[in-house]
């Protein structure tokens, strides 16, 4: 029988999320299987992989074929470097105990990169609210110049408008008071 390493698609539409299994290849991708071996979720930032690394291990060592995608992840989660170095213990290249502290050194390395990533991908994000920020600030400071201005021409309109009312109530008791004072003096002869 031959078997394949594979990614069974699970979760919802728009957001898949897979399991990584063990499969006879004529079976279909959702159907039966022989052993799951971990998660493969790609949504997140880095992708996230749970993943039973002995097992996968195992089954790449029987002679398990797995799909380019599963290869990826293999690679990138170590599995296909440690059968390289046991590869190399068979050989007696090296004991295996150099062949533990290869793999540590690189598990290590790895994770380092990955929080490197992490704070990276966190300093941009803050960075970029920063930016978001101070391009509010800038937006809200000239619609406040704009309302300031406005209120400001308001202002000066009721002013003119106040004057010339002022002016026209003095106008009229002017002319009010010019009657008034025509007829005084014509009542006195």
């Amino acid at each position: 029988m031959a078997t394949k390493i594979r990614l069974q698609r699970r979760g919802k539409k728009g957001y898949a999320f897979y399991s990584i299994v063990i499969a006879d290849e004529k079976a279909p991708r959702d159907g039966r299987f022989i052993e799951k071996l971990g998660t493969y979720n790609p949504n997140t930032d880095p992708a996230t992989v749970d993943l039973n690394f002995e097992r996968a291990l195992y089954w790449v060592n029987v002679g398990a074929q797995p799909t380019d995608t599963v290869r990826n992840i293999l690679s990138r989660e170590g599995v296909y470097l440690m059968k390289h170095l046991q590869g190399g213990v068979k050989k007696g290249a090296f004991d295996e105990a150099a062949a533990q502290a290869k793999f540590e050194a690189w598990k290590q390395n790895k994770e380092s990169e990955l929080k490197a990533i992490a704070v990276k991908g966190e300093q941009a994000k803050r960075e970029a609210k920063k930016a978001a920020l101070e391009a509010e600030k800038k937006v809200n400071e000239a619609i406040a110049a704009k309302v300031a201005e406005k209120k400001a021409a308001a202002a000066m309109k009721a002013a003119e408008e106040a004057a010339a009312k002022a002016a026209e109530e003095a106008a009229a008791a002017a002319a009010e008071a010019a009657p008034a004072a025509e007829e005084a003096p014509a009542a006195e002869a």
